[in-house]
C-alpha cells in the first residue's frame, strides 16, 4: 500500500429489483478460513484479484494498490504486437508486455517504485534489433529462461521492483485470439471473416461478433485459479474488451473459477468506446456480449463513470441479467481524455467493497 488515503467520491447506486434466487443463494457468508483453511487474521485486508491487460487493467491496478496490500494481477497473454510479439515470435515465450506493464502498475510511488516503473517501461531507440524493444519485456524473458518457471520469475521481478502486489499470466501458454468479424474488408460489408491476432483485432474497422482463443481449451495458471477461489473481491476490467477482458472467460479452468468463487465480482466499465474493438457501442452493449461469451457468470456490481452513461435504466435492465447493482460514480480524469483517475477510481472501489453486502473479516 502507498499509505495514501483515497479522495472518497459520491457514488449512486441503481439496485436491480428482485435480486435473490440461485444468485443470493450462492453468497451465504463465507467462513472465516481461506480456502486451504488458514485462519483469516482480524484487521486483515480484502484479499482482491484484478483481471485484463493493457492499459485498462493498469488503471485498475494502480487504484487498487492504493487500498489493499493483498493484491493479485491475472494478466492476458495473447499479445502478438510491437515488441511482445516480436518476442513471440522469435522466442516462442509468452508475451511478456501486458505482464510488464502491470509490474509497473504496482510499483509504489516513492522513488524507488517510480524509478523502476519508469526503467521497465524504457523502450531502445536505434536502427538496430533492439529498436523499440522494452527493458523490462527482455528481463522478464530472461528470467523465464534462467528459471524455467513463468510464475517463479514474475514473483522475482516483483520484488525487485518492490510491487504492492503479485502478477500472474492467465495461462503457462502463448494464447492465439481469433475473431468473426462482420465488414473486416470494407469493400464486403455484409460479410463474416475470421481475423487473428490480437493487434488485428483491435484495429479492426468491422464490427466484432464473437472471440475466441487458439487453442481452445488452454491451461489456466494454477496460482491464478487459486487466487480466484481464495478471493474476496474479482475485478474484471476496464479495458480493450474484445482483447483484453473477455479473453479470461475463454479458459475453461479460469472461467469455472469464476462462476464457482465465493467472492464478489464487479465489472468496471470502460470510459469510452474503443474505435475499431467496440465503436460504437453503448454501455450496456458491453455487457450483452460478455454475457453472450460467458452466460453463466454471476456479477455483483457494474461500475461505471456516470458521464459515460446516457442511457441508465438501459444500462441497469443489462446488469439486472447479471444479478448485480449499478454503481455509477466520477472515474475518469478532468483533463478530457477517457482515462480513469486512480485516486477517484481507488475511491470508488473502495466504496463498493465496504458497502455491499457482506462486510469482509479485514472490517
Amino acid at each position: 500500500m502507498t499509505g495514501r488515503t483515497p479522495r472518497l467520491s459520491r457514488l449512486r447506486r441503481v439496485v436491480p429489483e428482485g435480486r435473490g434466487g440461485r444468485l443470493a443463494d450462492a453468497r451465504a457468508a463465507r467462513p472465516e478460513q481461506t480456502r486451504g483453511g488458514k485462519p483469516r487474521r482480524r484487521g486483515a485486508q480484502p484479499k482482491v484479484v484484478a483481471l485484463g491487460g493493457g492499459m485498462g487493467l493498469s488503471a485498475s491496478l494502480a487504484a487498487l494498490r492504493r487500498i489493499t496490500g493483498d493484491l493479485t494481477a491475472v494478466v492476458t497473454v495473447a499479445d502478438d504486437g510491437g515488441s511482445s510479439g516480436r518476442l513471440r515470435d522469435e522466442l516462442g515465450v509468452l508475451p511478456p508486455g501486458d505482464l510488464r506493464k502491470a509490474l509497473a502498475a504496482l510499483c509504489g510511488d516513492d522513488d524507488w517504485g517510480q524509478t523502476w516503473a519508469r526503467v521497465i517501461q524504457h523502450r531502445f531507440q536505434s536502427q538496430g534489433d533492439l529498436h523499440e524493444h522494452a527493458v523490462g519485456n527482455l528481463l522478464i524473458v530472461a528470467l523465464w529462461e534462467q528459471l524455467g518457471d513463468h510464475v517463479q520469475a514474475l514473483d522475482l521481478v516483483g520484488k525487485l521492483l518492490g510491487a504492492h502486489g503479485r502478477v500472474l499470466p492467465m495461462s503457462a501458454v502463448p494464447l492465439e485470439l481469433q475473431a468473426l468479424v462482420r465488414g473486416h474488408d470494407p469493400e464486403r460489408p455484409d460479410e463474416v471473416d475470421t481475423v487473428r491476432g490480437q493487434a488485428t483485432v483491435a484495429l479492426t474497422p468491422g464490427e466484432v461478433q464473437s472471440v475466441h482463443l487458439v487453442p481452445s481449451d488452454p491451461p489456466a495458471v494454477p496460482d491464478a485459479v487459486d487466487a480466484v477461489l481464495d478471493a474476496d473481491w474479482v475485478v474484471l476490467g476496464p479495458g480493450s474488451w474484445f482483447s483484453s477482458v473477455i479473453p479470461h472467460l475463454l479458459v475453461p479452468d479460469l472461467l469455472d473459477a469464476l462462476v464457482e468463487t465465493k467472492a464478489r465480482r464487479v465489472l468496471s466499465l470502460n470510459l469510452a468506446p474503443q474505435p475499431g474493438e467496440t465503436e460504437g457501442f453503448s454501455p450496456q452493449r458491453h455487457l450483452e456480449v460478455l454475457g453472450r461469451h460467458a452466460p453463466k457468470l454471476a456479477l455483483d456490481v457494474v461500475l461505471a463513470d456516470e458521464a459515460a452513461v446516457p442511457d441508465r435504466d438501459s444500462l441497469t435492465d443489462a446488469a439486472k441479467r447479471f444479478g448485480a447493482a449499478v454503481e455509477l460514480a466520477p472515474v475518469a480524469r478532468t483533463d478530457g481524455t477517457p482515462r480513469h483517475d486512480p485516486e477517484l477510481l481507488a475511491a470508488a472501489y473502495d466504496r463498493i467493497f465496504r458497502m455491499h453486502g457482506r462486510i469482509g473479516p479485514w472490517r
